[in-house]
């Protein structure tokens, strides 16, 4: 269920990969519509949120702002970053100049104090870094205690899968870089991925002070089945990415 097929290795070298300036508007404008964001990981996201209102969420690789807007629909009082410059501006655009939106690094010291947010959301942005330490350090950092991280990262069992069915050599065990390439409005980017077994995760998680609170494996919402590829005729679901909540202790 990735955008768009794998490529070599070296095809990724020939450009910056992750370079997500490049190609911002066209894929905020493709995400918009698309099965695995519209129908699937925001639906997802926004039902482990559950009632959002009145709290203080911290967007963490926000992009262009859907999952931003929509819990400020909500009642959620919205801050959020991006490393992409391109994005947050499109942010800006569609959450108004007043939107508490910044660019910043997850994988650097974030521009908040100690305890100032309520929620995080980290929805497909720590697959994209091989340290998960001071990335989740950062994220509980800025939680108040009991406070709630959601997560949502590419399966492992799926990424797994798709390798071994493209005949490539890959271990579910190992914590490993893949690469592919998307194309978006006529635009190709490499993209650089960081695959890790689920207890790495867990541990990474527990490490950084989080208790587990949900694993989920959810469906898409109804209304993306007719989106759905050939491959999946007759089905209701698939795995692509996994979802957490995990609690501040």
């Amino acid at each position: 269920m990735s955008p768009a097929s794998e490529s070599p290795a070296g095809a990724a070298g020939r450009a910056v990969a992750n370079d997500y300036d490049s190609f911002a508007e066209a894929y905020s404008a493709v995400n918009e519509t698309s099965l695995i964001n519209a129908y699937y990981t925001r639906p997802a996201i926004l039902d482990l949120a559950g009632d959002v209102a009145g709290r203080r969420i911290l967007d963490a690789g926000c992009g262009s702002g859907p999952i931003s807007a929509a819990l400020r629909d909500r009642g959620a009082i919205m801050t959020g970053f991006d490393s992409s410059t391109r994005m947050v501006e499109l942010a800006r655009q569609r959450l108004g100049d007043d939107a508490d939106l910044r660019v910043a690094d997850l994988g650097s010291p974030l521009p908040f104090p100690d305890g100032t947010f309520d929620d995080v959301i980290a929805a497909l942005v720590l697959h994209y870094l091989e340290d998960w330490t001071a990335p989740l350090a950062e994220l509980r950092r800025v939680l108040t205690p009991g406070g709630r991280l959601i997560v949502a990262v590419d399966h492992p069992f799926a990424v797994t899968s798709m390798q071994l069915e493209e005949g490539r050599t890959f271990s579910y065990f190992e914590t490993c870089n893949r690469t592919e390439e998307w194309t978006f409005g006529g635009h190709t980017a490499p993209m650089s991925f960081w695959h890790r077994p689920l207890h790495a995760m867990t541990d990474a998680f527990t490490t950084a002070g989080f208790r587990i609170s949900v694993i989920s494996e959810p469906p898409p919402a109804p209304e993306g089945h007719e989106l759905f590829p050939a491959e999946l005729e007759g089905k209701s679901a698939f795995l692509c990415f996994i979802f957490f909540v995990l609690e501040a202790v």
